[in-house]
């Protein structure tokens, strides 16, 4: 029995409006077999958290170059939770001090991937994150 593609939803939470990096890792994704739902530029925790749900997504990555990570992040996490989907791999990317990313991290941000990183260690991250998982689950 074969499992479902990982689903990921890629979201630019706030005013951020560059967005080329957030569609590159969208392909790159589903050129390694996932299925993405890109929700797209402005959006808000609450938007980020129902289509989070509506989507029965496996994994949420925000892309963040705005510089209100420590707000926004925080703010959609909350908002997962209360959706039904704390559970879901939370990745950020974009320009995130480091000293900022023990913060995110305590938050619930299960990794943070500034520029640079390359297209296949995040959808390696992504593919051992879930496969760990699974390991779990059948356990």
């Amino acid at each position: 029995m074969s499992r479902r593609p990982i689903r990921v939803l890629i979201a630019k939470p706030g005013l951020d409006g560059h967005d080329r990096g957030a569609k590159v890792l969208a392909r790159a994704l589903r050129d390694a077999g996932m299925e993405v739902i890109y929700t797209g530029l402005f959006q808000t925790p609450e938007s980020i958290a129902r289509a989070a749900a509506d989507e029965d997504v496996d994994v949420v990555g925000l892309s963040i170059l705005s510089g209100a990570h420590n707000q926004l992040v925080p703010e959609v996490l909350r908002e997962l939770r209360a959706a039904g989907k704390g559970d879901v791999l939370v990745l950020v990317g974009g320009i995130i001090p480091q000293e900022d990313v023990p913060f995110l991290k305590e938050q619930g941000v299960s990794d943070v991937f500034g520029p640079g990183t390359s297209l296949s260690t995040i959808v390696a991250y992504i593919e051992r994150k879930m496969q760990d998982r699974l390991s779990q689950v059948g356990t």
